[in-house]
């Protein structure tokens, strides 16, 4: 039988009330709009319930703003927001850190009955040309904003969305392309893992970039496997958890979690090839020798990877590190052709089977690179680096 929470004095407390014992003030809890949650105080209980009933009076009054039309984009994204209880706390936080930074302080500020479709284009025009966006990022800020006023539309607050088909007119009048993303091709594959395996300050990177690319793993995936994971009498690696690096909190610190698939279908047993077993067992010796990894993440031990800091590395740091390796061996390649007085390969952009890279992939476009499981004697560190 659930019992009935009281004061010091012996008064009942409401639900979301409290006292606290160490300064004798009253608290209310109650979760926002965005799911968060805050708190008011007060030094006695009659001040505490004014406050509370200011509260809801607050809250209901910003209904009947919305309700007539009033109220800003801001609002009803925020409102649009409270009801999508089932994001993922990583997509969450994107999707606020995306809207606070592009739209929140200009375009959010308006009243979502009196935007039309040509303020949303112009909005739009704005930050392709003057914050400089891309078309993929400016691509984010609209899956945000239409789902927006569509449910100002579904709530009867406007009539028609206006910005359906903004973003089919700023792909046809925009002069920017958008970027294809091309996976290694072998050649680029070999030379890659042979300019880390053969450089004096690269070289650690070797068993990472193997798993990646002997694995077909996504960077969170390759950062988020255990000794637990690995299973050498069958040669498999079991993948059921990511890692994901994401900013929390209003100071958008980012913090490392492990975040599980999204479907079933996410849960899966890859096979180990012999090149990727050679690199889970230098990283074995190496901690063996040096200490184990012994950082928890959400209960979580046993990271196979570790930085020199003796923490998990994040996506981030890994994309900074194939840009200097890319970096390293493009300026290497610069001094060749000159003594050799030939065309520069990575200059000019042209891809041989010399592996000359002149954009930098990401991390996540490297787990692109092997998609054929049933040809490993084709594999750029099949024979090793």
């Amino acid at each position: 039988m659930a019992t009935t929470r009281k004061d010091l004095r012996g008064r009942t407390l409401r639900k979301g009330e409290m006292q606290r014992s160490s300064d004798k003030r009253y608290a209310y809890s109650y979760t926002d709009p965005l799911g968060r949650r805050k708190y008011i105080y007060a030094n006695d209980l009659v001040t505490l319930r004014e406050k509370e009933a200011q509260l809801t009076k607050d809250q209901m009054d910003g209904l009947d703003i919305y309700v007539a039309g009033k109220a800003t984009v801001n609002f009803v994204f925020d409102r649009y927001m409270s009801l999508k209880t089932n994001l993922r706390q990583t997509t969450r936080s994107n999707y606020l850190y995306m809207y606070d930074r592009f739209v929140r302080d200009t375009f959010g500020k308006k009243k979502v009955a009196e935007i039309r479709y040509s303020d949303v284009l112009q909005f739009y025009n704005y930050l392709l040309d003057k914050q400089g966006l891309q078309t993929n990022t400016l691509e984010s800020v609209h899956t945000l904003l239409h789902p927006t006023f569509q449910l100002a539309v579904r709530d009867e607050i406007v009539r028609k969305n206006p910005t359906d088909g903004v973003m089919a007119e700023i792909k046809k009048s925009s002069a920017q392309t958008t970027d294809v993303r091309h996976a290694l091709t072998i050649p680029q594959q070999r030379t890659f893992m042979e300019h880390i395996a053969n450089h004096p300050v690269y070289c650690h990177w070797w068993p990472l970039f193997t798993v990646l690319l002997g694995t077909g793993c996504r960077i969170g995936e390759a950062l988020g496997l255990r000794w637990d994971d690995l299973d050498y009498e069958r040669r498999t690696i079991s993948i059921n958890h990511s890692l994901v690096y994401y900013p929390v909190g209003e100071s958008r610190n980012s913090v490392l979690h492990i975040s599980k698939p999204k479907t079933e279908a996410g849960v899966r047993t890859i096979p180990m090839f012999d090149t990727v077993k050679d690199a889970f067992e230098m990283l074995h010796e190496e901690q063996k020798e040096s200490g184990w990894n012994n950082v928890e993440i959400d209960g979580m031990t046993g990271f196979i990877f570790c930085n020199r800091f003796g923490n998990v590395p994040n996506p981030q740091s890994v994309n900074r590190a194939i840009k200097r390796i890319i970096a390293d061996y493009n300026a290497g390649e610069e001094v060749e052709a000159k003594k050799r007085h030939r065309e520069n390969f990575a200059a000019s952009g042209a891809s041989s089977a010399a592996g000359l890279f002149g954009t930098p992939p990401a991390a996540h476009v490297l787990h692109k690179a092997l998609r054929k499981r049933d040809q490993p004697e084709g594999h750029p560190i099949g024979h090793g680096a």
